[in-house]
């Protein structure tokens, strides 16, 4: 795994997962699974851990695309309100620089929203654990290989800041040692008070888990996406999941980057002729002024065939749902990781079939997609690209999570592939529709 992305996920009493749950996570990760069985509030688990531990420790569990709720409606339940539990966890395994760690963190409720309880970070050289509940000062406890100690604070803390920053803070406190707003207790070990040197090492580790300002959140795109217009107006280049923000964006490259547009529409096309949806795209300003309004147009068909180009909303909604997931990847200023949700939406089988092999590409490029999709056709061509060594990308850097309910809960499975594109480990439960769907066909 590269640095920065996660390999595992972890959730319990979150939403219909009641057990814990332990999802292995790739550059490539596929979920799959009936409806209602917890896909999407699996993506809006993986923006907000990402969020609590790197941007802010209070993360929005109700922004867009993924609008949970309250803690009454986020914290599992099995029925009624009373057998409702009182906190949730989530926690993933990632990488910095050098090593791997992991994050945990458990929520309780506080004027009914999610509160940031505890937090844990944790890796093979040191640890660092914060709780906070309502009426107690903050504990923090914290070791290395031989040595732990407890500390609990007078002090406030601030809410605005990332899990890490807010660990960073607590231990750079303890950098004066005399300090009478903290009394340090000696958990376990040999040594009764931590050292200059103990200190600043765990400060250098919680720091190699820095994700870089300059980086941007993960993104995470609805499942419909914006509707096609046949005149644009510029608008803000802010992100969006329904991607409403993509025609401004290529029209800003277009006139601003020409190097940066010719290698995006290179792409784009590459993608619109391999998948059969279309040849050209053009973006065409009305007028002479920058910043005007302006149409984009798109060529379908062989070149040879037709030199006719086509207003977007003239030619199927197909083009205009998957242009800002094609966008959203290709883009040279990428985030670090992009949450789908069904990207095949309005594609037919040849097109939901290239998106497979687009993933594989931009997986094996560096960047991680987890991608909710009912789609066949992109689980295979993932399959038959990994077989084919189409990519770089490996059969260890895909991983299939297949969601499966139960009486009274969901339970998530890791499936893995082996270097031939052949599924590993699958439950019983696995495309069992599909199997029994084609045993009809074959027995008719």
């Amino acid at each position: 795994m590269k640095t920065g992305q996660i390999s595992e996920l972890r959730l319990r009493n979150f939403r219909c997962f009641h057990q814990q749950q332990a999802a292995r996570m790739a550059p490539l990760t596929l979920l799959v699974g009936d409806n209602s069985t917890g896909k999407t509030s699996f993506l809006a688990a993986v923006r907000a851990i990402w969020d609590a531990v790197y941007q802010k420790i209070e993360p929005d569990f109700r922004a867009s695309p993924y609008d949970l709720g309250a803690f009454p409606e986020i914290v599992y339940r099995d029925g009624d309100d009373e057998a409702r539990s009182d906190s949730f966890e989530i926690g993933f395994s990632g990488s910095g620089r050098r090593r791997r760690f992991d994050a945990d963190m458990k929520f309780e409720t506080r004027a009914a929203a999610p509160f940031p309880a505890r937090i844990s970070v944790t890796t093979k050289k040191a640890w660092i654990r914060y709780a906070h509940r309502d009426n107690e000062r903050p504990l923090v406890e914290f070791g290395t290989e031989d040595d732990s100690w407890s500390v609990r604070f007078d002090r406030t803390y601030p809410t605005d800041i990332s899990a890490l920053r807010l660990l960073r803070f607590f231990m750079s406190s303890l950098r004066i040692l005399d300090d009478a707003e903290f009394d340090i207790e000696k958990l376990s070990g040999s040594v009764d008070t931590p050292d200059s040197d103990t200190i600043r090492n765990i400060l250098s580790i919680l720091r190699e888990f820095s994700i870089p300002t300059e980086r941007r959140n993960p993104f995470a795109s609805a499942p419909i996406r914006s509707s096609p217009h046949r005149t644009y107006d510029p608008i803000r280049l802010l992100p969006d999941p329904e991607g409403a923000y993509i025609p401004t964006y290529l029209a800003n490259v277009n006139f601003r980057y020409k190097a940066q547009w010719n290698r995006l529409k290179e792409s784009l096309e590459k993608f619109g002729r391999m998948s059969g949806l279309f040849h050209e795209i053009v973006v065409k300003q009305l007028g002479d002024m920058e910043g005007g309004p302006f149409q984009l147009e798109i060529k379908i068909g062989d070149i040879r065939e037709s030199r006719r180009r086509r207003n977007l909303i003239d030619v199927g909604y197909g083009v205009s749902q998957v242009l800002p997931v094609l966008t959203e990847i290709i883009r040279p200023d990428a985030p670090p990781i992009i949450l789908f949700q069904q990207p095949e939406v309005h594609l037919h089988p040849s097109a939901q079939a290239a998106l497979g092999s687009l993933f594989c590409s931009a997986a094996a490029s560096g960047r991680q997609l987890v991608i909710e999709t009912h789609s066949d056709y992109i689980i295979d061509r993932v399959l038959l690209d990994i077989r084919d060594r189409r990519t770089d990308l490996k059969a260890d850097d895909v991983s299939i999570l297949y969601f499966e309910r139960g009486d009274s809960d969901v339970t998530i499975h890791s499936i893995r592939i082996d270097a031939e594109g052949n599924i590993l480990n699958a439950p019983a439960g696995y495309r069992k529709f599909f199997q029994d769907e084609l045993n009809r066909v074959i027995d008719y």
